[in-house]
């Protein structure tokens, strides 16, 4: 079967900023259902919900690619992502929303260095100055004048932030040659199934029977586009361009939350959360202006050589 062409760089890059948007609007949704549903059958429920919905709309594609290979990097990476999201949404219950938020984005300083570990590629110094002044600029929109102190939930929170790490780099790494699409559903009945025997085995069952039908149409909300259309969105741009340019793009989640915030429920735009805007916007257009690489001179140049772009052409 002929591949199909990949589309230029600047869609995928804009996949990795409408997921972060999406995202960014789920800390709303998010606020009222885990008062109904505990963190591991929050994540068993959402994400095995999702898997059965894409099996469904991909069911041809899911056919063509089974296979043990692709089984493997979707149970590595549905562990990942359901570590990340279980350590975040536990570390979220002993802090604050701002610290939770903030330690959560360290993922922007770990991904250079986990790629580095992975592939042996190291990170420019641009390539660090923008991390820095995206975490810097998350910082400023997060906490917003709070003192930082590391407690259990900041601990937990910085654990999240590096799982969210590496299902970034493992993603970029495990979903060359594969169905990002495949994996993505895969990874979802992985972390789903996990999310429901961790629930099981350490919290109370939700009472399905007494919750709100408001609770169901956030889940429905969380299911269709905060997972189902922003993971697609990112792990089909994590095969065509570099997860440090990816985590910056997705890092932008902060601050469309915070945006959400003001326009839903009147927070005062501050003048920390103006510093943070302009940080991150600035760490955006340095990763952009400076490649983490200078383009090969040969006519077509494949991921695998030039992380920070797909198959070139003249």
């Amino acid at each position: 079967m002929s591949r199909m062409q990949p589309l230029p760089p600047f869609v995928y890059k804009l996949m990795c900023a409408a997921a972060a948007l999406i995202w960014g609007s789920s800390f709303v949704v998010m606020k009222d259902t885990i008062d109904a549903f505990p963190p591991s059958w929050l994540i068993g429920v959402r994400f095995l919900l999702t898997a059965l919905l894409l099996t469904l709309v991909f069911a041809k594609r899911m056919r063509h690619a089974l296979n043990a290979e692709s089984l493997r990097a979707g149970s590595i990476l549905g562990a990942l992502i359901f570590a990340a999201y279980w350590a975040q949404t536990v570390g979220l219950n002993f802090t604050t929303p701002g610290k939770n938020a903030f330690l959560t984005d360290i993922y922007c300083v770990l991904v250079p260095f986990m790629f580095w570990f992975v592939t042996r590629k190291r990170p420019t110094r641009y390539n660090l100055a923008a991390a820095a002044l995206c975490i810097t600029g998350v910082g400023f929109v997060s906490l917003s004048g709070d003192t930082l102190s590391v407690g259990f939930g900041d601990f937990m929170t910085i654990i999240g932030g590096f799982f969210f790490g590496a299902h970034i780099v493992a993603t970029a790494v495990l979903a060359k040659n594969r169905d990002a699409i495949v994996l993505t559903v895969y990874q979802f009945w992985v972390s789903g199934a996990l999310g429901i025997v961790v629930g099981a085995a350490t919290e109370p069952m939700p009472n399905f029977a007494a919750i709100p039908p408001a609770y169901f149409a956030n889940m429905a909300y969380l299911i269709v586009a905060c997972t189902c259309v922003a993971m697609v969105f990112q792990n089909t741009a994590l095969k065509y361009i570099h997860p440090s340019q990816a985590s910056l793009l997705l890092s932008l989640e902060s601050v469309f939350g915070v945006a959400f915030s003001v326009a839903l429920y009147g927070e005062t735009l501050t003048v920390p959360l103006v510093i943070g805007f302009v940080l991150i916007f600035c760490a955006i257009v340095l990763s952009e202006a400076f490649p983490l690489k200078k383009p090969s001179r040969k006519t077509n140049v494949s991921i695998s050589e030039n992380p920070n772009c797909l198959e070139r052409s003249k």
